[in-house]
């Protein structure tokens, strides 16, 4: 018992500190939640034991790490702290379901492979998970492993090659072999040089300077608007006028080309005549520059069937007219729409705003002069595959408009941020992320942040050499090779390990 607590400890450990957070973030902490999991899954007495101990374990560590799950659902959804605090746990207990595969798999494949061969069986196992994770149910690939490793930008350059979910795999399968090894000097070797190959490579890969097509000056207006008085009618001039006066201090201190206003940051339907849009329009026109804000908007239906509602990001043109609309994809289920909603009409939205909203099916870039922006809307940027189809439709900068006032002052901005990095990396491309509350952040091609605002404070975030990139990334152009192989790398050692049959045993459990 006490071996299970100090795995169980382990990864709490490392989810908790491993992981952004407030009160003390240590990247290299989270490599304890893969090796806890091993260990869980080595020691167990049988699968079915090593996958309950792996599902425990992995929902306590991500329950903590996603504590502020509880304030948007008690504070906008207006449900009561006895509702809102299981929330959390609930979403601990589905992510701990691949914790709990990934203990039970190993338990199986450690009494099957040779060591080395089981260190490439947790890599592969890892990626595949995180992917399945990012994919089932929608998907919800939250704080994927290699996300910690975000503040260290030699550690997440290998995400270049791999993707975010392959270098969460290869750092989980260097921390789990150090467990499967039991110790012994080559498999210990192995996993060390892993990780010590990964910060060599990152060190060389910042080393190098894109190829550029180009320059811009961009502005970050960043309004801290209270969340709970957002839509109301009263406060919207007062919305238009501080984003306004923000954008006029931006452009007395760098004239930018583009000013980014965070999502819903425009709380009407913009794309209709009025008195506010036309303000926007005028300080665009009167300025000579691009504005790109959200905005909730609306498509007709035929047949005078009523209207779809978006949300919605607006390019505003240099002589004041539309360049072009984006409506985000991938909506936030329970917040922007309700699964199922006909059949379970009991269960109310976590937004305020009139309707559920329709997906859009867009991914072209829109263009503003030399720019040619790759829209992702809040939660969008934490799905690989939609910056990749960014890019593939031509975006040579990728933009996150998001509003993360919804998570109050907790974890999420720093994690969400953390995320929005490794896309960076992936993609080879400038992405800048403007918030409503914070963290707006201007990130290079490499994932360094080069300029960064703070959390509910109304400001700009002024850059003057946004680089323009075209190329494309090794990651990028082989990223379903990546995946195909994967899958059946993990199908052969599935396949091996059976036909094979158990090892002669090495020692008692460890965990009894």
């Amino acid at each position: 018992m006490i071996h299970i607590a100090l795995a169980f400890a382990m990864c709490c450990i490392g989810a908790w500190f491993g992981f952004a957070n407030q009160i003390q973030h240590q990247p290299f902490l989270v490599l304890f939640l893969p090796a806890g999991l091993a260990l869980l899954g080595m020691g167990a007495k049988s699968i079915g034991k090593a996958f309950r101990h792996g599902l425990i374990a992995g929902a306590l560590a991500y329950a903590g790490a996603m504590y502020w799950v509880a304030f948007p659902i008690h504070d906008y959804g207006n449900l009561p702290w006895v509702l809102a605090v299981p929330c959390p746990i609930l979403l601990g207990l589905y992510c701990g379901l691949y914790a709990g595969i990934f203990s039970a798999c190993l338990h199986w494949g450690e009494k099957r492979l040779p060591a080395l061969i089981a260190g490439l069986f947790a890599i592969c196992l890892w990626s595949g998970l995180e992917a399945v994770r990012g994919w089932l149910f929608t998907g919800f690939p939250w704080i994927p492993l290699a996300s910690a490793f975000a503040p260290y930008p030699f550690m997440i350059q290998g995400a270049v090659l791999f993707g975010a979910y392959g270098l969460s795999g290869l750092l989980a399968g260097a921390a789990s072999l150090l467990i499967l090894g039991r110790g012994k000097l080559v498999p210990s070797a192995v996993a060390l040089s892993l990780v010590a190959l990964l910060a060599g490579f990152g060190t060389y890969a910042l080393s190098l300077t894109p190829k550029t097509t180009g320059t811009a000056r961009v502005a970050l207006v960043q309004g801290n608007i209270n969340q709970a008085h957002k839509w109301d009618s009263e406060y919207q001039e007062g919305t238009v006028d501080r984003y306004r006066e923000l954008t006029l201090s931006a452009i007395k201190a760098m004239s930018p080309e583009l000013a980014i206003w965070p999502e819903t940051a425009m709380p009407f339907y913009f794309q209709e005549t009025s008195l506010l849009s036309s303000r926007v329009r005028t300080l665009a026109r009167n300025n000579h520059m691009y504005i790109l804000s959200g905005a909730p908007g609306y498509t007709p239906r035929p047949n005078a069937q009523g209207y779809d509602i978006h949300n919605r990001a607006f390019l505003v043109g240099k002589d004041g007219g539309s360049a072009g609309i984006y409506d985000k994809q991938h909506l936030v289920p329970f917040g922007e729409y309700v699964p199922f909603g006909r059949y379970l009409p009991f269960l109310d939205k976590l937004v305020q705003g009139a309707g559920d909203f329709t997906p859009g099916n867009k991914n072209a870039p829109l263009n503003a002069g030399p720019m040619k922006l790759g829209v992702l809307i809040c939660y969008e940027t934490i799905f690989p595959e939609l910056a990749q189809a960014r890019v593939s439709a031509g975006a040579n900068v990728l933009v996150n408009i998001s509003n993360d006032a919804w998570f109050g002052n907790s974890s999420a901005p720093y994690q969400h941020l953390d995320i929005s990095i490794l896309r960076a990396v992936e993609q080879g491309r400038w992405i800048l992320r403007g918030t409503n509350t914070g963290i707006s952040a201007i990130i290079d091609a490499h994932g360094r942040i080069q300029k960064q605002g703070s959390l509910f404070r109304a400001e700009t975030v002024n850059f003057s050499d946004v680089q323009l990139i075209s190329e494309l990334t090794p990651y990028h152009q082989v990223r379903t090779t990546l995946q195909i192989a994967c899958a059946v790398a993990l199908l052969f050692m599935f396949l091996g390990g059976w036909l094979a049959g158990p090892r002669k045993k090495q020692s008692t459990h460890v965990l009894d």
